[in-house]
């Protein structure tokens, strides 16, 4: 049964599907939902007979548009980063070698992108956009896009990205490397589960030695810990405050640099 508001977590033979389903505020994450994911994520991670996940989104409008601000932004702006990154050393998925098919159904925003980055092929949907619009409202995107970005598409655009606020196209996205494919949106979950069972076909040893040696290969740790400590200054700053109190407001947030 759909709960909206919460992560969804089905299973069929070797495939789990993670739906996050918060559909009518474009599946953004509050607290709950965070823990839903990390409990699904870690149910698939434990169980020998999957091999591959499928993540997306409720809803034809948005796989994630990122962290429900007003539950999250009070927390960061009292010096609460640590409750999201709990290990500084961590990020989405960091310790999961089984494969992680995204299956992007629309806006990959913000901490949708930070999630999207995580997981490893990934299908969008004709009409997905993807964007960190976090500089926008005088925060940054802490879970990882400043190590993670980089390492997967050219610099140039990954600071594009990071320091615009701008979002793409999936065509652009497809374009430069972030996604694997753009299918017409009806296409999207039987293209994940085709890919899925092409996955499934190989050997599971195989496939995850392979995904472990790309990933801890990338020694993503000491940015991540970098990333950590000096995001957590912007998010209790002036600026942090303000930005999304005007983004909530819908003006234009008067910055101070501080």
């Amino acid at each position: 049964m759909n709960r909206p508001g919460s992560v969804e977590y089905t299973t069929n033979e070797q495939v789990a599907v993670i739906t996050l389903n918060r559909p009518t505020v474009k599946n953004a994450l509050t607290w709950t939902m965070l823990a839903d994911l990390k409990r699904a994520i870690a149910d698939f991670n434990h169980d020998d007979s999957l091999r591959v996940a499928i993540l997306t989104g409720s809803g034809d409008e948005a796989f994630c548009s990122g962290a429900d601000l007003d539950e999250t932004i009070p927390l960061l702006t009292d010096g609460g980063l640590s409750a999201i990154i709990e290990e500084p050393t961590k990020r989405f998925f960091s310790d999961v070698y089984k494969p992680i098919i995204s299956a992007v159904n629309g806006y990959c925003i913000a901490g949708g992108l930070e999630i999207l980055l995580g997981t490893d092929i990934r299908i969008a949907a004709d009409h997905a956009m993807f964007g960190l619009s976090e500089v926008r409202w005088g925060i940054v995107p802490a879970a990882g896009s400043h190590i993670r970005l980089p390492q997967q598409i050219p610099i140039s655009i990954a600071m594009e990205l990071l320091l615009t606020g701008q979002p793409i196209t999936a065509q652009r996205a497809a374009a430069i490397g972030l996604v694997n494919k753009v299918v017409p949106r009806d296409s999207l979950m039987h293209e994940a589960h085709s890919i899925a069972a092409t996955l499934c076909r190989n050997g599971p040893l195989a496939i995850r030695t392979a995904k472990e040696i790309a990933v801890r290969s990338e020694k993503q740790e000491t940015g991540f810990v970098l990333e950590r400590y000096m995001s957590e200054c912007v998010f209790t700053s002036h600026d942090a405050i303000e930005g999304p109190r005007a983004f909530v407001e819908r003006r234009t947030p008067i910055f101070f640099g501080r």
